[in-house]
């Protein structure tokens, strides 16, 4: 990144994606938001009417989203590149005002359907004609058991905003009301200390620094426990009420057997987790000793065990690094990357108004993927693009292959291209690099990405297993009885080789995925699947590497596990856990051997 930002208009347009390859204008985004606008009373006419002609009614709804998408997404990126513009602003106010008449007049559609006897419905997805649906109909009779008379799914959709109080509640407290004491650093000086900026001081070099930080956000949380506690406790007794006023056994059954995945995948991993967990000691016992602490506490957990070194990474050279790191995806994945660079697809530096972080936008069809960067010139920004247009590539074969209702992947396996995109891109880095102070420096990074992502998020998953277990039983879900819990779990995973702050009890409280139910595994088995497949891929060659796109290929064609068994991995089974995790030891191993060495 250069040394102050540019304005928008000062960045070279090679640098910034081309928003003509969706519309020449707004006049011909104009045009197009007309004709969807027309459609959405086109789709709106077989209201009522959709027992009597099923085929003309799906097919009106989803030629009408297929033509909105674009409109939406045009508005959706042109805002993105500067928030500040009241002219994107407007569009994406229109788009999203088009979105919302759409989802009103055909929301008609899943309740007649399901409506219809299971066996029209199974004629209907036999049907040749509606081959290009049949996934979409699977997932109709999926959720028929679970749909409750017109009137009464009527009554539940109305307590809409109510049912979705305790995140904005939560949200609230955290992102508006929360303020946290400053940090106070080696200089004298104090800096403000806000969730946004957390990260930059739990991973300073400066042990001071990151215990200040630590204690401040955890026990500024505590003073809110009993909030808190009656937020959460409200979010967990609303996904229990959905969940059995729908016939499911549980707010778990009721998350996972939608998207088609075996509760089973959820007790796997916890169980295999449970069984590396003297890896985890190993690993931490190996960052004390180079930390060169006498106590190794949980603040201690982020900073980098290889003090002060640095990879100065610039755009070119990191795409550069991820051209090569990915040669084993095979010429023409490499082909297609090329294109992404030069092709108008990425945005890549920060500019005066432009949305934060990073993303891959990858539903338009009939033109590309396009990916937001905000590169610095360091590793973190190098994985980033190897992420994000794993992504990308992950659209652009399921857009291809697919046909459009079937193109959308599952969010059980979204993670699983982008993450395998960076396992193959470290083990390239670790080949061929030879000194030792990198090795350990992309090491570290491997090992925390396991602990952070595998670890971690089992350890989350875990404490919404016990504390909708714990509200099943008729037991409270107070301040007291989940800090309890949470840090019982901690002891668990880091107590063998962490002193316990006991601030960390309160920890439960900052995290907002616990307001969206059984979510946050998904994170953890993603890196699995990820990590086990870029073993086979670097293993055995070109025979994986062509499973692999079979995976890439699949889009929601077949359930999620499906797909991925394409690949070659079942991860209903704990198998593809375990060789994850043998991958995690053997890396404590390497870095044992690079340090110690």
């Amino acid at each position: 990144m250069a040394e102050t930002m540019k304005k928008r208009e000062e960045i070279e347009a090679k640098y910034k994606w081309d928003l003509t390859h969706i519309f020449r204008d707004t006049d011909a985004w104009e045009e197009a938001y007309n004709r969807s606008m027309a459609r959405t009373e086109e789709a709106a006419a077989f209201d009522g009417r959709v027992a009597e002609d099923p085929k003309g009614a799906i097919r009106a709804v989803q030629e009408l989203y297929d033509g909105i998408m674009p409109v939406f997404e045009y508005a959706f990126l042109m805002k993105e590149t500067d928030n500040t513009d009241p002219k994107a602003q407007a569009l994406k106010d229109k788009a999203m005002r088009l979105y919302v008449t759409a989802m009103t007049r055909t929301a008609y559609l899943q309740p007649e359907l399901l409506a219809m006897p299971e066996e029209a419905l199974n004629a209907l997805m036999a049907d040749p004609e509606m081959k290009d649906y049949d996934a979409m109909l699977r997932q109709v009779l999926l959720g028929k058991p679970h749909t409750l008379p017109k009137e009464q799914e009527r009554l539940i959709a109305m307590m809409g905003e109510v049912a979705e109080a305790p995140q904005g509640i939560f949200s609230a407290l955290s992102d508006a009301d929360m303020k946290f004491p400053p940090v106070k650093m080696p200089d004298g000086t104090e800096q403000e200390l806000t969730e946004g900026n957390y990260s930059q001081f739990i991973h300073s070099e400066n042990r001071e620094v990151r215990s200040q930080a630590f204690r401040n956000i955890m026990n500024t949380y505590a003073s809110y426990g009993n909030t808190i506690a009656a937020t959460y406790s409200a979010s967990v007794k609303k996904d229990q009420f959905m969940a059995l006023s729908h016939h499911y056994a549980s707010a778990r059954e009721a998350a996972m057997k939608p998207l088609e995945i075996p509760e089973e995948v959820y007790d796997n991993l916890i169980s295999v987790i449970h069984e590396y967990l003297p890896v985890l000691q190993e690993y931490l016992r190996l960052r004390k000793k180079l930390l060169k602490l006498d106590e190794l506490h949980l603040y201690d957990l982020y900073t980098p065990m290889i003090a002060g070194y640095k990879m100065e990474l610039p755009y070119e050279k990191a795409f550069d690094l991820v051209l090569e790191g990915l040669r084993p995806m095979g010429e023409d994945y490499i082909e297609k990357l090329k294109e992404a660079r030069d092709g108008g697809w990425i945005d890549v530096f920060p500019s005066p108004g432009k949305s934060s972080g990073a993303f891959s936008a990858g539903s338009l069809r009939d033109v590309h993927p396009y990916v937001l960067l905000n590169h610095n010139d360091n590793l973190d920004s190098a994985f980033t693009i190897a992420h994000e247009l794993g992504h990308s590539m992950h659209s652009f074969y399921s857009n291809t292959n697919q046909p459009s209702p079937k193109s959308d992947y599952s969010l059980f396996v979204a993670e699983v291209a982008s993450t395998c995109n960076e396992a193959v891109m470290l083990r390239y880095l670790l080949d061929h690099t030879e000194d030792a102070d990198g090795k350990a420096y992309l090491l570290n990074y491997f090992l925390e990405q396991f602990r952070t992502t595998v670890f971690r998020q089992t350890m989350f998953a875990e404490f919404e297993k016990i504390s909708h277990e714990m509200a099943q039983q008729g037991i409270p879900l107070t301040r007291e009885s989940l800090s309890d819990a949470y840090f019982k779990l901690n002891e668990q995973y880091y107590g063998e080789t962490c002193f316990m702050d006991p601030e960390i009890a309160s920890e439960w409280m900052r995290i907002p995925h616990f307001y969206r139910g059984f979510y946050v595994y998904v994170y953890a088995t993603g890196l699995c699947a990820a990590v086990t497949l870029s073993e086979k891929i670097l293993s055995e060659g070109q025979g994986a590497v062509a499973d692999y796109r079979k995976f890439l290929s699949a889009g929601c064609s077949v359930p999620p596990i499906e797909a991925l068994k394409l690949a070659g991995i079942d991860m209903s089974k704990p198998e593809p856990i375990r060789r994850a995790m043998e991958v995690f030891r053997e890396t404590v191993r390497q870095m044992k051997e690079v340090t110690e060495g």
